[in-house]
């Protein structure tokens, strides 16, 4: 009886042992595995440093250069504009960081100066044609990206100013203001879309089946709720709606 419960005890104390030497053995890995890690961190960052340096000035010049650059610092979880804790070394080395804050004010700029004829909704490719004739570019030199104008409306997330883009369609629309748009007037978006941003109630009724009723609130809440349309009385039409987030601009 006392034998076999000191053989036990015996035993229990050699696993104890081995408990502590495989602790100790990895420990002593994982230190070595951190140590090396953190070499290969420090290479890495020197030769993407010097790869940045190098290239800065396609970086911020060329949009399509541009864009497979953050998309391999994505694939990697590098964030260019991260804050002091996340790599703003990234922002200082390339100076993008002033550059899209500066690209964000422009768009802010562009989304409330064309607010009052489009309710605070703009479509991609015209905030893209007003901020290339805003920063005097031509061609694709410095050209600004849908890409671009996406990170800079990011950036401004944390200052709740509601800026969001979404899809209507095949075609992405950004929006300056807090408000939702509904399922009818998405679908009044999209057919406007095909006409140059002008509607009628039977051109929408043919294209959705949706009683007079249902049209008629719908083109309503657009024009006297939300600001997103215009109405025109035309003698031989009657009446036609216009919205200005479709419609093509020159000025």
């Amino acid at each position: 009886m006392y034998r076999r419960g000191g053989a036990g005890i015996a035993a229990f104390d050699r696993h104890t042992q081995s408990t502590q030497s495989y602790s100790e053995l990895s420990s002593s890995l994982t230190a070595t595995q951190v140590a090396s890690l953190q070499s290969q961190l420090a290479t890495f960052r020197a030769s993407l440093s010097r790869f940045a340096s190098s290239h800065r000035s396609d970086i911020r010049r060329d949009p399509e250069f541009r864009r497979a650059f953050q998309q391999m610092c994505a694939a990697i979880g590098v964030d260019p504009l991260a804050g002091p804790r996340k790599g703003s070394w990234w922002a200082e080395l390339l100076g993008l960081g002033d550059w899209q804050y500066e690209l964000g004010v422009q768009v802010v700029g562009i989304c409330v100066s064309t607010r009052e004829r489009n309710g605070g909704i703009i479509e991609m490719r015209e905030l893209l044609r007003l901020l290339t004739k805003l920063r005097g570019l031509s061609g694709i030199d410095g050209a600004i990206t849908e890409d671009d104008v996406a990170r800079s409306i990011k950036i401004m997330e944390t200052l709740g100013a509601g800026y969001e883009i979404f899809q209507v369609g095949d075609k992405k629309m950004v929006r300056s203001v807090f408000k939702e748009l509904d399922n009818d007037q998405a679908v009044v978006l999209e057919i406007a879309q095909s006409t140059n941003g002008r509607v009628d109630e039977k051109g929408v009724q043919s294209k959705t089946g949706w009683t007079v009723e249902r049209v008629r609130v719908a083109l309503d809440n657009m024009v006297f709720r939300d600001g997103l349309c215009w109405v025109d009385e035309d003698e031989q039409l009657g009446t036609v709606y216009w919205v200005p987030a479709v419609m093509i601009w020159y000025d």
